[in-house]
């Protein structure tokens, strides 16, 4: 029930498609008779998408998203027994695997698998798609192509292909690993999505080392310069508007330990 009214609020609540609803609702309004109101709210709608398509507002709104856990590298995770990569990053384009703009979370993974080559690695992925056709794909599938045409699969390699949201990325992973005390698995998603999937995690009782990727933001003063088109600036703000809803409904549903989720005091092991 909550993937279904999520996937329902998020599509009138995606701050591009309600700007334009808003926009053609005024027009409407004008034409029955209520040009003022009407006029308004079009002029309203309007304004706040060239806000957001052209100012460095939407950068500013992840921002917040990405400081809060900061980036690192392999070589000060210090020892690990495994490492989660969260779906959302690959799939399928005439059989073959392809990266969309998370498409970081793969390749840092291949880094990682490489780096750790005895450790064992998580795929999760299923689909996320409210309306699924026979020919939908499973992400899972697309990773497992993926990392074979890397030569990184094996019998160390797991695809988790039942997750459809970030919730389910953390039952089924956990499902499927069965962490024991002690261990120190690696959590592998985009650093926008880190807050959110870390509170997961926690809330079902699986501590994970964050290891954030795919920074949209630079911390310079590059963040704060327009954007080059509309399109790119809107989806930015979907982005982040997507994932500062999410927050707070997963909090309000239970399924975050804090409403903003921060980095704990965690001691490297080298052992």
């Amino acid at each position: 029930m909550f993937f279904t009214a999520s996937k329902v609020f998020w599509f009138f609540a995606t701050p591009s498609n309600l700007l334009i609803v808003l926009a053609v609702l005024g027009l409407v309004v004008s034409r029955l008779g209520g040009r003022r109101l009407g006029g308004g709210l079009t002029a309203a709608a309007v304004l706040a998408l060239a806000v957001l398509g052209a100012s460095p507002l939407p950068r500013l709104m992840m921002r917040g998203l990405e400081d809060r856990f900061p980036a690192r590298t392999a070589e000060d995770l210090g020892r690990i027994d495994g490492i989660i990569v969260l779906g959302g990053s690959v799939h399928l384009a005439r059989g073959q695997p392809k990266l969309n703009d998370a498409g970081a979370r793969m390749t840092a993974a291949a880094a990682l698998a490489r780096r750790f080559p005895d450790v064992r690695i998580v795929f999760s992925g299923g689909t996320g798609q409210l309306l699924r056709f026979d020919d939908d794909e499973i992400e899972a599938d697309a990773s497992r192509l993926l990392m074979a045409s890397l030569g990184l699969d094996g019998p160390r390699v797991i695809y988790e292909d039942r997750s459809r949201n970030t919730r389910e990325n953390a039952v089924f992973s956990k499902e499927a690993v069965k962490p024991r005390p002690g261990e120190r698995w690696l959590l592998v998603t985009s650093a926008f999505h880190m807050p959110r999937s870390v509170g997961i995690f926690r809330q079902i009782g699986f501590d994970v080392v964050p290891y954030p990727v795919d920074f949209h933001t630079k911390r310079r003063l590059s963040d704060w310069s327009p954007f080059a088109t509309f399109s790119s600036g809107l989806r930015l703000a979907d982005l982040a508007a997507k994932e500062w809803i999410g927050l707070v409904s997963y909090r309000l549903a239970g399924y975050t330990d804090a409403l903003f989720p921060a980095p704990a005091q965690e001691t490297a092991r080298h052992d």
